[in-house]
């Protein structure tokens, strides 16, 4: 079923910011979420004594090769620039009807696995199954973190004048989703040397910034 506003779909992407607020505005608070379910923040923290649980879910859906790396990353990433270490993470996978054997479901794993690994993340639950109406594999991953409690960090704390580093170049995510979807398209304008670059994008630099919100 398409969303719907006063009669009209809304277009492919994340809801109207202003509707997804009244959405919020509507939820019951409980005491121990110090975070809750607000615009501009990139995960909920709870309060469990003398640390903090950092906790987030993102999705997939843009892309679905190397989505398993995907998947852990983005959601280790919006952990981390909360001033929390990723540690323990739970994916949902729906695979299409049409198109999924063993083997695809491995990749997934594998990839999930190497980059868990990478981050002395733990995978400890999920789900998986093969559904209708799909005609790529979505991921959605659920990641928590935790975090002493002075060390917090939160994205509305951000002020005018505050300093912005950028460790390893702009818009690599992105980049890398682009030239995955038209690789044709790129092999007939970018020099070689050039697409060599592209094609590592997701590992060289890499997408995680894990290490480097930690150190900030």
């Amino acid at each position: 079923m398409k969303q719907r506003d006063n009669g009209k779909f809304f277009p492919l992407g994340k809801l109207d910011p202003d509707f997804l607020g009244e959405l919020l505005a509507c939820l019951p608070r409980d005491r121990r979420v110090i975070v809750g379910p607000k615009i501009g923040e990139d995960a909920a923290v709870l309060d469990f004594g003398e640390k903090y649980l950092v906790v987030k879910t993102d999705p997939i859906t843009f892309t679905f090769e190397n989505i398993g790396w995907y998947v852990v990353n983005i959601n280790a990433n919006d952990i981390a620039c909360m001033g929390a270490t990723p540690r323990w993470f739970l994916p949902t996978l729906f695979l299409p009807q049409q198109g999924t054997s063993k083997e695809l479901i491995k990749i997934i794993f594998d990839q999930m696995k190497s980059a868990c690994q990478k981050l002395g993340i733990f995978l400890i639950g999920g789900h998986t199954e093969v559904t209708y109406n799909l005609d790529r594999p979505i991921a959605v991953g659920q990641m928590i973190g935790e975090v002493e409690r002075e060390k917090l960090v939160r994205g509305s704390g951000a002020k005018p004048e505050d300093v912005v580093l950028l460790t390893k170049g702009v818009a690599i995510e992105g980049t890398h989703v682009i030239y995955q979807k038209k690789k044709k398209e790129f092999k007939k304008r970018v020099a070689p040397d050039a697409l060599e670059r592209l094609s590592r994008l997701l590992y060289q630099p890499g997408i995680s910034v894990v290490k480097e919100a930690l150190l900030a």
